[in-house]
């Protein structure tokens, strides 16, 4: 008898009088704030993401325009890459000299390669874990979009921050394809050297929409 013949045999015969019937087993997942997390989670979640050595920007909803403009005129941005369903007022101040780009018919791997970044929305902001997900809805575009240009530009709304991940994950189709960000792309070698845009964007820009004065 070979060790695996031995190892299954010793577990048909542990389990041999257990009973047959499945057991659903309750899982008390939060999916809602605790008491006290409503508050600050914005803040929270700002704090998290430039943890992430992300550029963040906390400003209300009519300055979004601008400040989309500025960071893009602060790189130098000539080319963007823009998803369809993006609101269109996000990019209100940005120059008429800059060229859009638009996922239809599909950019190619070079095209989006040779852009100067993207800009995006989100589905959901994780405030606990500085988190920023995407499901590729309007104004977020296919997952390419955001892991072959070098720079990404995510504008986030306020409601959209959510305290932890279980609940993000109520928000969120599981069909839908998801990618979690959690900051600029980074790895290290076994020496612990940093190197960021192997797998994503090199640098990551986040304005967070809030409702109102700061």
């Amino acid at each position: 008898m070979s060790s695996r013949d031995l190892i299954l045999a010793r577990i048909r015969s542990a389990v041999a009088g257990a009973p047959q019937t499945d057991v659903e087993e309750a899982r008390g997942y939060r999916t809602s704030p605790a008491p006290g997390e409503e508050s600050g989670r914005v803040e929270l979640f700002a704090e998290r993401v430039r943890d992430y050595r992300a550029i963040v920007h906390v400003v209300p909803e009519e300055e979004v325009a601008d400040t989309v403009a500025r960071a893009l005129s602060g790189r130098n941005a000539g080319r963007l890459v823009i998803p369809d369903g993006l609101p269109e007022e996000w990019l209100g101040a940005v120059p008429a000299t800059l060229e859009r780009l638009r996922d239809d018919p599909p950019l190619a791997a070079a095209d989006l390669d040779a852009a100067d970044g993207v800009i995006t929305g989100c589905a959901a902001g994780i405030a606990e874990t500085g988190t920023i997900v995407l499901s590729a809805g309007p104004g977020q575009g296919r997952r390419a979009l955001t892991l072959v240009p070098d720079y990404h530009l995510c504008v986030v709304r306020a409601d959209q921050v959510v305290p932890g991940v279980p609940e993000a994950i109520s928000r969120l189709d599981p069909v839908r394809p998801l990618t979690w960000i959690s900051g600029p792309s980074a790895t290290s070698d076994i020496e612990l050297n940093r190197v960021e845009g192997v797998h994503g964007p090199r640098t990551l820009e986040v304005v967070i929409a809030i409702s109102g004065p700061r």
